[in-house]
């Protein structure tokens, strides 16, 4: 598989400069933890953050897909590198190395490059790489942006292409703000090519790591000497059926993103609210910036699905969006009682005329209640992965459909900004997408032309 392709996260193609840092509240579980972009203002030399962020995330992705630690960390090694932005195909099967043993899970003393002090991203870490596997299948139809995911993909440039810690941008009249759920399996990084797009747009957008044990690999800092706290990934116990299992941790998602919106609430009433990460960030600039009137949830496959259940746990949310949505978790008594309007962006091979009927139910009783399908998409098409593989391997492993990726986030996110526009009744001139939402233009269809699941 050789040849050299240009691999690449895409710069956000709204009229504003996009930064980022990362926030973490609490010294427990029960705390926060999320990757905030928003609108900047310049600033020379300004650094980009790894998409990776900390190595330990790469072992809990080779642990999320059933694949050995042992060979995922060359694999890592070679597949990311350092941020290179052109490299080869690599080739499946390389040796390990004793070099770079991937970290065990628990407790552990951060080193001077590591949180609880600050994180650009662990240089000594993530820069090794990534590699990644397809998830086991399952009775039921289990989604996840690793659901795809092929051993090994050329990470190309892996920074994200925002300004990490850059000045915030202030607004007298307040960015509108996006709470974002990742899927099974993923963590707070993987969706930065949406959310910085959004961001690019006058958005804050907050994208969550959940606690619920469905992220790949998480973790907490402890009160004690600033030790971290690792929890990865949680599989459905033996014997225990998966409807309530995920039921459960839909929940607790769903919360986490009602807490994460009185976080903002926190800090727009001038509390003072503690960064455990001790970041080059002061979060009271948010203060008067943010626009807590203006509030929606949104979501990729258990995000879009947990995005849909904060709206019933929280009256501030006046929307959602709900990217590739896995229904399944979600219990029937609660469908009556979504009280606004979801939008489903949905991708053309992973949902099942089941699927969409349960969200039929909701565009039944909310005539501003949309679906539309991407045709040519995948489920991989909505996260980061799309833009960080080769061409050939991406087909052949299933994470980038015939669509071009970059085509696939323009119809993503037009389509999420015209139904925001519309929803949290913004000023900007988004409704120029609203044919969008009706199913209407290239490449995009309303509700689903049901083919055969391939998951």
């Amino acid at each position: 598989m050789g040849g050299t392709q240009s691999l690449a996260l895409p710069l956000g193609k709204g009229p504003h400069l996009v930064g980022c840092t990362d926030v973490m509240v609490g010294h427990t579980r029960q705390g926060l933890f999320l990757r905030l972009f928003y609108p900047c203002l310049p600033r020379a030399g300004a650094e980009r953050p790894l998409w990776i962020p900390r190595y330990e995330y790469c072992g809990g992705l080779a642990d999320f897909a059933h694949r050995s630690r042992r060979w995922c960390a060359p694999l890592l090694s070679v597949t990311v590198g350092k941020g290179a932005a052109s490299i080869p195909s690599p080739i499946l099967g390389a040796p390990p190395s004793p070099g770079h043993p991937l970290p065990q899970r628990g407790s552990r003393t951060p080193s001077p490059s590591h949180p609880c002090s600050g994180e650009l991203g662990g240089r000594d870490g993530a820069e090794q790489g990534l590699a990644a596997a397809a998830a086991p299948r399952s009775s039921t139809l289990v989604p996840s942006p690793a659901s795809s995911w092929g051993f090994l993909f050329p990470a190309g440039s892996c920074r994200v292409p925002v300004s990490w810690n850059g000045p915030f941008k202030p607004c007298s009249s307040g960015y509108p703000l996006i709470i974002f759920s990742h899927g099974l399996g993923a963590f707070r990084t993987l969706y930065s090519s949406v959310c910085s797009e959004l961001a690019s747009w006058g958005f804050a957008v907050a994208a969550l790591e959940h606690r619920d044990r469905s992220a790949s690999m998480t973790y907490f800092c402890t009160a004690e000497a600033g030790r971290e706290e690792w929890i990865p990934y949680r599989r459905v116990p033996q014997g225990q059926k998966e409807f309530y299992f995920r039921n459960k941790q839909v929940h607790q998602r769903a919360e986490e993103c009602v807490r994460a919106l009185r976080l903002f609430a926190d800090i727009g009433s001038g509390k003072s609210v503690p960064n455990v990460l001790h970041q080059d960030f002061d979060l009271s600039v948010l203060k008067d910036s943010v626009d807590l009137t203006k509030v929606a949830v949104m979501g990729h496959s258990f995000g879009g699905v947990t995005a849909v259940l904060a709206l019933v746990k929280e009256p501030s949310f006046r929307c959602a969006v709900a990217l590739d949505a896995w229904m399944f978790p979600l219990e029937n008594a609660l469908y009556s009682a979504v009280p606004k309007p979801v939008l489903f962006i949905n991708t053309e091979k992973f949902q099942t005329p089941e699927s969409v009927a349960k969200m039929k139910r909701l565009s039944s009783r909310n005539s501003q209640t949309k679906i539309i399908t991407i045709l040519g998409s995948v489920h991989q098409s909505q996260t980061d992965f799309t833009f960080l593989t080769g061409k050939l391997i991406s087909r052949i492993l299933g994470m980038r459909g015939a669509l071009d990726p970059h085509k696939a986030l323009d119809i993503t996110s037009r389509a999420a900004l015209a139904f925001l526009q519309r929803h949290l009744n913004l000023e900007e001139e988004l409704d120029q997408w609203d044919n969008l939402l009706e199913g209407v233009g290239d490449s995009v269809v309303p509700e689903a032309p049901f083919c055969r699941s391939n998951l």
